[in-house]
């Protein structure tokens, strides 16, 4: 009898996935552990595993088709065995529908405009475009890392696959006929922003991505139901920096390469050990306490945002931490990491100090009870001993949901942080 393979549940978060790419086609010999598809969620891109043995008889889902979580993708049983598509188990995902804005009226004087609202031109509605050339890109992972390796600019090139996806012959067909600039793409000066007139970029509707749609209802649910409070700390950063500079100078030929978010994930798992209280969750009628601090940090990806997961940080040497932190840090740009990796973190931390940002405020991402934000290092004048010198400052924000601890906790917590980094050598300790 045929085995049907359905649509998995691939991360918390996911209702619908992407079949990207099948790897195997119909016809082929299956073995338990062969990689039959790959599929794209709302965090990652991973390989759909078959269980079974067999061969594979037929195909339900074709390549760029959304697949709602128990659907079947496809049969393996039999050579020569009839299988039929058995009846989705659950509902196709309904699929928005833009609504052209109703035709401008003309103004009379029957029909007063509001006093506090300027006349706004009117203008034509808005087709969706089914293959973006800018934005999310709609590229193989495989074509991905071809266009690396040959400099070609994907945004460029339009794609022959499904939907409009690039795959690896349109760019060898990029390579051998290099496609034109984009007018406007800012390649080439012409004297100066005045005198570029064009638009900034081509008026069009953009499909919400998977991870993005995600993203947006998390966020708002964050924003609407937990209470905030906001809580800022201005440390000295100078001995944190001396210190990183002077490890990684020392242990340069071992391949030690210590970043500041490093130091700030090892003191905040040693924060929530002295103030353990922040280490929490709420759960309505219940506050979970959790034993272990497993500490996330965001990512930034081409179409959204994950926070992989430092497992029991708080066990961790500032080493350990580092060496994980870059391996998850490039899994999560390559979508390859594993449900395991990015969920179950208690804690998260979200670092704009390499893009110049001095200081923000972050979202948390329930259901832990806090984030912190950190900035970038400030030089700037401050009061040493009595005396104005030149000095190195970092502010954190700490994000607290109002519901799990206080203020008074929270500030407990930055507390604890700010003695740790601006005395660095206990986290080494």
């Amino acid at each position: 009898m045929a085995q049907f393979i359905d649509m998995p549940k691939l991360s918390d978060t996911m209702t619908v996935g992407t079949l990207v790419k099948w790897l195997k086609k119909e016809g082929d010999v299956i073995n338990a552990g062969d990689m039959l598809a790959e599929v794209e969620t709302d965090k990652a891109t991973m390989e759909l595993e078959s269980f079974f043995a067999g061969t594979l008889l037929k195909i339900f889902s074709a390549a760029g088709a959304q697949v709602a979580i128990g659907d079947p993708l496809c049969a393996i049983g039999k050579p020569g065995e009839v299988v039929a598509a058995p009846a989705p188990k659950t509902a196709a995902p309904a699929v928005a529908t833009p609504v052209a804005p109703p035709a401008p009226v003309a103004a009379s004087a029957n029909v007063p405009k509001p006093a506090s609202l300027p006349a706004v031109p009117a203008t034509a509605p808005l087709a969706p475009e089914p293959a973006p050339t800018v934005g999310r890109v709609r590229i193989s992972p495989l074509a991905r890392k071809l266009a690396a390796e040959k400099k070609i600019d994907v945004t460029l090139v339009n794609g022959s696959g499904p939907g409009g996806r690039i795959v690896r012959a349109d760019i060898l067909a990029a390579e051998k006929n290099p496609p034109a600039t984009k007018a406007g793409s800012g390649s080439t000066f012409t004297g100066g922003a005045l005198s570029s007139r064009g638009p900034v970029q081509e008026e069009r509707l953009v499909p919400v991505s998977t991870m993005r749609g995600v993203i947006a209802k998390r966020m708002l649910e964050s924003t609407t139901q937990i209470p905030y409070v906001y809580l800022d700390i201005e440390m000295d950063a100078g001995p944190l920096l001396a210190l990183r500079e002077q490890l990684n100078t020392g242990l340069e030929k071992e391949g030690v390469k210590l970043s500041v978010n490093d130091f700030i994930l090892k003191a905040c798992a040693d924060a929530l050990r002295r103030v353990p209280a922040v280490n929490a969750s709420w759960e309505a009628t219940h506050i979970r306490r959790h034993s272990a601090a497993h500490v996330a940090f965001a990512v930034a990806m081409e179409d959204g945002l994950i926070t992989p997961v430092i497992r029991d940080a708080h066990l961790k040497s500032i080493f350990q931490i580092s060496t994980e932190a870059k391996s998850l840090g490039k899994k999560a740009k390559e979508k390859k990491l594993v449900p395991a990796e990015f969920t179950g973190g208690t804690f998260c931390v979200s670092n704009l100090g390499m893009m110049g940002i001095p200081k923000f405020t972050a979202i948390i991402n329930p259901p832990n009870a806090a984030i912190l934000a950190v900035g970038t290092t400030v030089t700037k004048p401050v009061v040493k001993n009595g005396q104005i010198v030149v000095g190195q400052t970092l502010t954190v924000t700490l994000s607290c949901d109002h519901r799990v601890f206080d203020g008074a906790v929270g500030a407990q917590f930055l507390g604890a942080l700010k003695t740790l980094l601006e005395s660095p050598a206990l986290l080494l300790v």
